[in-house]
This record gives C-alpha cells, sequence and structure tokens, in this order.
C-alpha cells in the first residue's frame, strides 16, 4: 500500500495539486533551497542565488552612482533618497558605536546594509521569491570581511599581545577565575562572534522564507469550490501578514548585522574588554 501512495505522490504535479486530487500536501523543504545550475560557464556553476546577489549588488552601485553622479547643493529626487540613506546609517548605526572619528567605515558600513536589504527583500518580490542571504554561504562571506577587520584593528590599535591579553583577562575580573574565564572570552570572541553573526542573518532568513511558502503552497493546495475555500483564503491572509511581518524582519535583519559590525569596530579599537 505504501509503495501505491509513494507512486501517486511522485506523479502529482504541485501546480495541479488540490485537497480533493487524492495528491499530498507538497510541503516545502531544504530542498527548496538547492537550485539547479541556470548556465555553466567554464565548468563554473551558476545558480539563481548567485544571479541575485550579483543584481543586489549592481542594483546599490547603480543606485548610489545614479544619485551622486552630479551631486547638488539642494538635494532632490534620488540624491535626496541616496542622502537619506547614508544619513540613516551614520546617525543610527555608525555614531552610536564609533562616534565621529569612526565616519571613515561609513561607505563600508552603508554598501553592507544596503547590499543586506535588497538580498533580503527580493525573498518577497514577485517571479524572484528568494532571499539569497537564506543559503548560509552569502551570510558567511558576508560576516567574514567583518571578522577580519575586527582583528586587524584590534591589533593595529592596541598591539597583538595587549588586544589578546584585553580581550582574555576582562577588567575586573578576579584573577582565581581567569583559567575558566580566559579560554572562554578567547573562544567567544575569535570564534563565536563571526558564528553568530552568520548564524543570526541565515537563520532568520530560512525561516521567513519557509513560513511563507508553507502558507503560500497552503493557500493554492486549500483552493477548490467548496469548504476548502475558506481554508484556502485563511492561508492567503495570513501570507498577506507574514509577508508584511517579513519586510520588517528583512530590514530590521539588515540593521541588527550592520550595528553589530559596528559595535565589533567600536570594541577592537577600545582597550577596555
Amino acid at each position: 500500500m505504501s509503495d501505491v501512495l509513494f507512486a501517486a505522490a511522485k506523479s502529482c504535479d504541485p501546480n495541479t495539486s488540490h485537497i480533493f486530487s487524492g495528491c499530498p500536501y507538497p510541503a516545502p523543504n531544504i530542498e527548496d533551497f538547492i537550485f539547479k545550475p541556470i548556465a555553466t560557464v567554464g565548468g563554473f556553476e551558476i545558480t539563481k542565488p548567485m544571479v541575485l546577489c550579483v543584481l543586489a549588488g549592481a542594483i546599490v552601485l547603480t543606485f548610489f552612482w545614479f544619485a551622486f553622479r552630479k551631486p547638488k547643493l539642494v538635494p532632490k529626487g534620488a540624491q535626496n533618497l541616496g542622502e537619506m540613506g547614508i544619513l540613516f546609517v551614520r546617525d543610527q548605526i555608525l555614531r552610536p558605536q564609533l562616534g565621529k572619528a569612526g565616519d571613515r567605515f561609513l561607505p563600508y558600513l552603508v554598501s553592507l546594509f544596503f547590499f543586506i536589504w535588497i538580498m533580503n527583500i527580493m525573498g518577497i518580490i514577485p517571479l524572484i521569491d528568494f532571499p539569497s542571504t537564506s543559503r548560509i554561504a552569502y551570510p558567511l562571506i558576508l560576516a567574514l570581511p567583518v571578522w577580519i577587520t575586527y582583528v586587524f584593528l584590534g591589533m593595529r590599535h592596541q598591539g597583538p599581545i595587549g588586544y589578546f591579553k584585553n580581550m582574555a583577562v576582562p577588567a575586573g575580573a578576579p584573577w582565581w577565575i581567569l583559567p575558566l574565564l580566559s579560554p572562554i572570552e578567547l573562544f567567544s570572541n575569535i570564534l563565536v562572534r563571526p558564528f553568530t553573526l552568520t548564524i543570526r542573518l541565515f537563520a532568520n532568513m530560512l525561516s521567513g522564507h519557509i513560513l511563507l511558502l508553507v502558507f503560500g503552497l497552503a493557500s493554492w493546495y486549500l483552493f477548490s469550490a467548496s469548504i476548502g475555500l475558506l481554508f484556502s483564503t485563511a492561508s492567503f491572509v495570513l501570507t498577506i501578514i507574514l509577508t508584511l511581518l517579513e519586510v520588517l524582519i528583512q530590514a530590521l535583519q539588515a540593521f541588527i548585522f550592520t550595528t553589530l559590525a559596528a559595535f565589533y569596530f567600536s570594541d577592537a579599537m577600545s582597550a577596555a574588554h
């Protein structure tokens, strides 16, 4: 009997399956995040997340180039929007963590914030419907430069020995607890920080996209000229609500990632731990 059901499930088309069609609900799984190559160039496979990542970078570069190609004293249009975005990152992310002395990091943090936000928001754009940041490799690649800069700044401003000493020996900690505390502090600052920076963005985008898939597929699967229409409508309403919530989360995750990057830079340049 199980073989028959398995064969029937394999023959079902998710695009035509409904609640009374005899086909099971096409529940999303991790395979929905694995894409077949769009093209192969010189043995290098190009997938949809790669294309979306490049597209997000191109959008950020094109917008800011267009906004400031001919800057005016009284901004309007794209320049006004661009300046608002830059001032938001400066006043809400950079200055609270680094102060005015950290303005040299502004181009990097502006690029980081908008690049992550654009990649995130692609998860709710029709026909695209996928955030590249829901694949762990992309948040990891974003976290690595932050971690490298964090370590570099720490060594530059505190000296290699002073940097690791301040990291391993928190100010005010009693000497007798250091054999236990110091390894934990080193492990936390050197390995846990880049890991949590990666996982936080990845997990939020992955879970949010799965939720949208679950209720979006359910809206189609339950659609029928019977009581299933009621459940389909309820699922569709939930999809809309979750999409609006996801818009907030997408911007919030870009904000948190960039804020933590600024905090790490500030922490590295401070001698006190």
